[in-house]
């Protein structure tokens, strides 16, 4: 079994933000990877792979199982594999291909000339007592500054935004249940980190075992952001480039995995 390598640098720091891209229209281009968009794949519940700037990213690889036994396991080639936490539905590293590196705790890290940042969030909204710290991932891929909140349950302290930032593309858990922002809760964290793009996460969908999931479809988190401009694509990917994001305001792009 080939070895793998879990890479740690010290504790979260404040960092400076990343910087706004401003251009003239929001396009939502769905073409292949190219070396000027980092394209996005989603994978189902909060798993997705990013490919860019010469680097494929991995993002919280699941067990197929509750709200994800429907899915196809996430056995995709990657260079960096981000994990929000040990959970199964998002923390299966075991069986990946290849030799990834792999991040697992909060910190400043380093990868291939990007900067990446992990920020310890609580995973429940008792404070962690119950499922522990999540990791928010944020970094800058083919000119697009990325958040992904993971397992996001409680409401975003100053501290966390103020590491966060106000990202390009923000990935957001709406469907609700014990460990996940509820549809009022996720448009709560749009509010506040106001991003240009968002993609929602694990939510309800037909590859759910209907009797042991407790999430919702992604309908409701629209139902209450029905202000914002919204596109279901009947897709898994979507490039993006700076050029395609909006010069102001936040568009919602629902991509489907199944």
């Amino acid at each position: 079994m080939k070895r793998r390598q879990l890479m740690r640098y010290g504790g979260a720091t404040l960092l400076t933000g990343f910087g706004t891209i401003l251009a003239s229209s929001w396009q939502g281009s769905t073409a292949q990877t190219s070396s000027e968009a980092v394209t996005i794949k989603f994978l189902g519940h909060t798993c997705f792979l990013f490919t860019g700037n010469g680097l494929r990213v991995l993002v919280n690889p699941f067990r197929p199982l509750g709200c994800t036994a429907g899915y196809s396991v996430p056995k995709v080639e990657a260079d960096l594999v981000l994990v929000s936490s040990f959970l199964l539905d998002e923390g299966a590293v075991e069986n990946l291909p290849g030799n990834p590196r792999i991040l697992t705790e909060p910190g400043d890290y380093q990868i291939n000339g990007l900067k990446f940042q992990g920020i310890s969030i609580p995973h429940d909204r008792e404070g962690g007592r119950r499922f522990g710290n999540n990791i928010a991932w944020r970094w800058t891929q083919s000119g697009v500054n990325l958040l992904h909140l993971g397992g996001a349950a409680a409401p975003i302290s100053l501290e966390a935004k103020i590491l966060m930032g106000s990202p390009d593309v923000l990935f957001v858990p709406v469907g609700g249940g014990e460990k996940a922002y509820n549809a009022q809760e996720a448009k709560e964290a749009v509010g506040v980190l106001k991003p240009k793009v968002v993609i929602p996460t694990q939510y309800l969908t037909t590859a759910a075992d209907q009797e042991s999931c407790d999430l919702v479809a992604v309908d409701e988190f629209l139902a209450l952001t029905k202000e914002l401009p919204v596109s279901k694509l009947n897709t898994d990917s979507i490039a993006i480039k700076p050029t395609d994001l909006p010069p102001e305001g936040t568009v919602v792009r629902v991509l489907n995995p199944i």
